[in-house]
């Protein structure tokens, strides 16, 4: 028995997905939401460190993590390897309800108004396909608020000078600084700087039916215990599903957008949960499948009306791929700092976020998440041993005397980072895979150093006895802040998507998630994510109501 025709079909149930079907569904419109994975719960992804936090050697609890799902990736000097999707190189994202909402640290930035203008702001960068986005901050501000109360953040805007105005405050208080925060507050503001608890979707009191934040150490990385973590899976993906007009469908592979004769998109075909082929029709498909499962999607849909997937004329799908260069400093101490009240970061500097003599943009610093004991073995200053009884004793000294400052830098975006189709590798359901190339922009390289440099002045002003910079941005780009594969622009020679997320080529696909992304920040993307979201689903609905079905 075939599937019934509804009106929109979205493609991945996390951060821009979960938001969509919320407000195309609250509008009115039939939806089915497609997701690759499954629900994720506490009680089946606990907080083992080896067996939770989003990459190990052991897998990812939250999905992808066997081999049926594989990737291409092109080494320096041409080569390539395939990987798999535990392995550092896959550059993974979640494959679950709520995606990478269920296990990220929720940092919640908006973007700041320079980062919707960087050329305008930075001028032609050489090498770089720098431009401005087609919106502004203020065009999207009303989403970001609609984000931060219904998703739910903790944070006081008012302490942060350099933030973006806005029209509401957040709806729950900030976290409390615990004693790592207390320590680089105070040397943070010796030196001029201008701390701030930094904006957590995650609840400080009870907040929309759920409770407060208990403050665990195992945090990022890992599934909430009791659910005060705020994401799409128990947000919006909830409140989808109970206007009775969305159909959430787990376990589904979708390999292609499906074109009739004439060249419109009618559906998408998927494999469902029994690995049975089947096709969903709808008025509108978006894809909100990550940055680079998006572009993989669009790419491998080919026919005689798009020959080189659908959006790619001009050949654009797939490149500009952005991350963010994780870039900071450590410190080591005499006495004791760390006080098991989770999820670790808590404070914030926006100082160098734009305007440093010399670089293109810049990014926030903050403490990090609580390095738990087996990611603690990972970090060791330049030249010490890695194994053995000095090792060892290290560990045993400093797990409770270390502090990390660290930030995502902004990325240039670049022609040649990109995500590609392999010619010959293919999945377990035989659908061609991600083929990533390309690397960082030189002025990346130059930009963590000069943040690396400051997260260590902090350190050394908080008292730490032995100091060292680990520098970001080389190699390929993505990670889990992965953005910019599908961007959005009014040239349809030079982005893949219009404004409002709607792919220049077809009147009814559209794109929701950070693909659309000109530039990716210097901040963690998941609020902008959501934001884009509503923005996009926003506009549907909107249109939809006036009468237009986007033939």
């Amino acid at each position: 028995m075939s599937n019934r025709h509804v009106n929109a079909v979205i493609v991945g149930a996390g951060a821009g997905g979960g938001v969509a079907a919320k407000e195309l569904s609250e509008a009115g419109l039939s939806v089915v939401l497609m997701e690759r994975g499954d629900w994720a719960s506490y009680d089946v992804h606990n907080n083992d460190e080896l067996l939770s936090q989003r990459t190990t050697v052991l897998g990812n609890a939250f999905g992808p993590d066997d081999e049926r799902y594989r990737r291409v990736v092109v080494n320096d000097d041409g080569s390539t390897k395939v990987v798999v999707a535990s392995e550092n190189d896959y550059n993974n994202v979640a494959a679950c309800v709520g995606s990478g909402t269920v296990s990220y640290g929720a940092m919640a930035w908006r973007f700041m108004r320079e980062d919707f203008r960087m050329k305008t702001t930075y001028g032609h960068i050489e090498g770089s396909t720098l431009a401005d986005w087609p919106i502004s901050y203020e065009e999207l501000e009303h989403c970001y608020e609609k984000a931060e109360w219904e998703i739910g953040v903790a944070g006081d805007a008012a302490q942060n000078p350099f933030a973006a105005p806005r029209n509401k405050p957040y709806p729950m208080p900030p976290f409390a600084y615990n004693k790592e925060a207390k320590i680089l507050e105070s040397s943070m503001r010796r030196l001029g700087l201008h701390p701030f608890p930094i904006p957590m979707l995650r609840n400080s009191i009870s907040y929309n039916g759920r409770a407060a934040c208990v403050r665990r150490r195992s945090c990022c990385g890992f599934a909430c215990p009791i659910n005060a973590k705020s994401g799409t899976h128990n947000t919006a993906i909830p409140a989808a599903l109970s206007t009775g007009n969305c159909e959430l469908r787990t376990n589904c592979i979708v390999n292609e957008l499906v074109t009739d004769g004439n060249g419109r998109i009618t559906g998408i075909s998927y494999f469902d949960k029994d690995e049975r082929k089947q096709v969903q029709s709808a008025d509108i498909i978006i894809i909100s499948a990550s940055a680079t499962e998006t572009p993989r999607l669009l790419l491998n849909s080919k026919s005689k009306h798009y020959p080189n997937g659908v959006g790619n004329r001009y050949d654009w799908v797939g490149r500009n791929l952005q991350g963010h260069a994780y870039t900071g400093a450590f410190g080591l101490f005499e006495d004791d700092i760390f006080d098991d009240v989770g999820p670790g970061a808590t404070i914030a500097v926006s100082d160098f976020s734009h305007h440093n003599p010399g670089i293109v943009g810049g990014g926030i610093l903050a403490n990090e998440f609580t390095r738990l004991p087996y990611f603690f073995t990972g970090i060791r200053p330049t030249g010490f041993p890695k194994w053995g009884k000095s090792h060892k004793e290290f560990q045993r000294k400093y797990f409770r005397k270390n502090v990390q400052v660290v930030g995502p830098i902004q990325e240039m975006p670049f022609f040649d980072s990109r995500v590609q189709i392999d010619p010959s590798v293919k999945d377990y359901w035989g659908i061609p895979v991600v083929r990533l190339s390309g690397h960082r922009h030189p002025k990346d390289v130059k930009g963590c150093e000069f943040l690396s440099s400051k997260a260590e002045i902090i350190l050394k002003e908080a008292g730490a006895s032995y100091t060292w910079q680990s520098i970001g941005g080389k190699g390929l780009s993505g990670g889990q802040h992965q953005a910019g594969t599908c961007r959005m622009g009014d040239d349809p020679r030079t982005s893949v998507a219009d404004k409002y997320g709607r792919v220049h080529e077809t009147p009814n696909v559209f794109v929701a998630d950070a693909s659309l992304h000109v530039t990716n920040g210097g901040f963690n993307p998941a609020l902008t994510i959501m934001a884009l979201g509503y923005w996009v689903a926003g506009h549907i609905a909107a249109e939809w109501q006036k009468g237009n079905r986007f033939t």
